[in-house]
């Protein structure tokens, strides 16, 4: 009996030795995370950066060369129809250095010796008219009484006609040297460069109310016809506009709609696809890689009042909605993978898309098919049920059938 017992003794403690070998060289647990399978609502959007643009943005300039006033206006003012922006008036006189100074006063002379020259030729040429005159009258009356012939009496009034010529050209002769005397005086009248000081005083008025984005030129001095002073604009004008991918525009329609989101807010702001530019243009990325880019402009259909704060240039994210649906189910995209399937024991050419599934703490492999994608979450068609567990960015060596330790993730 004692034998006997005894041998139980060692069968015991052999079977519990083999146990505690097998527990210990079995495979650890592998740890994974999970996510369940849940039916709501899905959108497939593109997602993008985006800034804040004025449809409408107005630049004042200055309309002519002048003297331009101190603009007292500041961006973030506000601007009415009609009201004076810029006041220019004439650009002071150049001053002249001693050079050109005694230069002036020399073409002043001259322009008076011209003016006498002038005079006295209109005297010459009002005397020969006088006497060619007086000519052909007393000619007249010999040839009434035959003495002269009609040839002779032809020749006198066409000197006579030529001596009132000379007399009209010495007359203008003279109003062009007293404009010439008057343009050097004007010259010298202000030789120290000061301001004319008249009251012709131009104002500039603003062409619509808004604000004032932006003050290109503040301090008073001299302008140039064309440079740019005030940039105005209606901030209730604003919009978003969205450099896409071309691959991405070519999906986006006006229309569509689009949430405006991380713009500063604690509320995501709806939009409209407003336009899609026809044209596009190459950007290089911050990887140094060339993108063709296509600009998209989104309106802000939100109340004003909650994007009060926003501005021109202002940065957003804009979500484009390509399609959306109220009860679909779907799935994390990092838990999908390629799989090679295999039916009735022959392999397919093409490989499909798989999950692992967490089922009575073991995976299971299991092939889905999967519908439209949107970011991090895809659409699945069929392959799970709701309510099942996938496993989330499983580890490349974890097979069909190994032992996990799962947490879940929301």
């Amino acid at each position: 009996m004692i034998i006997r017992t005894k041998h139980w003794f060692l069968f015991l403690l052999t079977a519990t030795v083999l146990l505690a070998l097998l527990l210990a060289l079995r495979p650890a647990a592998v740890q994974v995370s999970v996510s369940e399978i849940q039916a709501g609502y899905f959108a497939e959007t593109i997602a993008d950066e985006g800034r804040t643009r004025l449809r409408d943005t107005y630049t004042i300039s200055a309309p002519i060369d002048g003297y331009l006033h101190r603009v007292e206006l500041e961006p973030g003012d506000a601007v009415q129809a009609g009201q004076a922006l810029l006041t220019l008036e004439p650009a002071p006189t150049p001053a002249l250095d001693a050079r050109s100074l005694e230069q002036a006063r020399e073409q002043l002379s001259a322009a008076k010796a011209r003016l006498l020259a002038a005079e006295a030729s209109f005297d010459s040429s009002e005397q020969e008219r006088r006497y060619t005159e007086q000519e052909y009258q007393r000619h007249q009356g010999l040839q009434q009484q035959g003495v002269i012939s009609a040839t002779q009496l032809e020749r006198l009034r066409h000197e006579w006609q030529r001596a009132q010529a000379a007399e009209r050209v010495a007359r203008a002769a003279i109003d062009v040297a007293r404009y010439e005397v008057e343009n050097a005086r004007a010259l010298l009248a202000i030789t120290d460069g000061s301001r004319s000081g008249d009251a012709r005083i131009l104002q500039v008025l603003a062409p619509v109310s808004g604000l004032v984005l932006q003050r290109h030129r503040c301090c008073e001095g001299v302008i140039m016809a064309g440079a740019p002073v005030l940039t105005l604009g209606d901030l209730h004008q604003l919009e978003v506009q969205v450099d896409l991918l071309s691959a991405d525009a070519v999906q986006v329609r006006p229309g569509m709609t689009v949430h405006l989101e991380r713009w500063g807010g604690d509320t995501t702001l709806q939009g409209l696809v407003r336009r899609v530019e026809p044209a596009g243009f190459t950007r290089v990325s911050a990887l140094g890689v060339d993108e063709q880019r296509v600009p998209v402009l989104v309106s802000i259909e939100s109340n004003p009042e909650l994007w009060q704060q926003l501005g021109e240039g202002y940065r957003v994210e804009a979500r484009f909605v390509l399609w959306q649906g109220d009860d679909v189910l779907s799935l994390p995209t990092s838990a999908l993978f390629r799989e090679q399937r295999q039916d009735a024991g022959q392999t397919n050419d093409q490989p499909g898309w798989a999950v692992f599934v967490a089922k009575n703490g073991k995976a299971e492999l299991r092939f889905v098919e999967i519908g439209r994608r949107s970011g991090l979450v895809t659409q699945l068609e069929s392959g799970l049920q709701s309510g099942e567990l996938v496993i989330t960015h499983p580890p490349a060596s974890l097979q069909s059938g190994d032992r996990i330790q799962y947490s879940r993730r929301r």
